[in-house]
């Protein structure tokens, strides 16, 4: 059981991840400036894990006191996570390049702190990820398995924006092409709708 919920909150938490678009660009253009990437490697991973801690904790609190809540927050998932792999999915049909390189000068390191911390934290689809969404079907795990969904969420935020911020220098010449948008933005939408309709079965 609790090996199921941290498989889920890797498959979600990655999921939702890969689809917040202004943090993730933020840092691949760093990465791919190659300006202070550990830094905003550890701001993104710091961020997702106590937003995802206090969702689970919080929201999960919440669905154990108020049983009739359930239904309707599995029903905003599932609208939430449907919109997702819509908009993912009209990216796919209508693909566009990611303009990574800028010919500006370098910004000193607090600069990049605070735009870094403005993309993660003002940004109120990461709310929605992280502390609804996230903590709601996190609450939802029986037992101690809320917390294994944690930390499986966790564990994906930390792949994820290190696999990004460390090898973006080697995605320069795919991510150029327009195919390859299509084929990572279809993909988003199947996993969404997935998990939308994993809700209610």
């Amino acid at each position: 059981m609790e090996f199921t919920a941290f498989l889920k909150g890797i498959g979600l938490g990655g999921s939702l991840i890969v689809a917040i678009g202004s943090q993730n660009a933020y840092l691949l253009r760093q990465a791919l400036k190659r300006q202070f990437v550990l830094t905003c490697i550890a701001i993104c991973i710091i961020c997702d894990v106590v937003l995802i801690g206090a969702g689970v904790a919080g929201m999960g609190k919440l669905i154990t006191e108020a049983l009739g809540l359930l239904f309707w927050i599995k029903i905003a998932g599932f609208v939430f996570l449907f919109w997702y792999g819509l908009r993912a999915a009209r990216s796919a049909l209508n693909p566009g390049v990611m303009s990574a390189n800028e010919n500006d000068t370098a910004p000193d390191r607090r600069a990049v702190i605070a735009a870094m911390l403005a993309f993660s934290l003002l940004n109120p689809h990461v709310y929605l990820d992280t502390v609804v969404l996230l903590g709601s079907i996190g609450g939802q795990q029986a037992g101690a398995g809320r917390w294994y969904f944690a930390l499986g969420a966790m564990l994906a935020s930390t792949i994820w924006f290190s696999s990004l911020g460390l090898g973006a220098r080697y995605l320069t010449p795919i991510f150029s092409r327009p195919n390859a948008w299509r084929i990572l933005d279809g993909i988003i939408a199947l996993i969404m709708w997935t998990l939308a309709i994993s809700l209610f079965v």
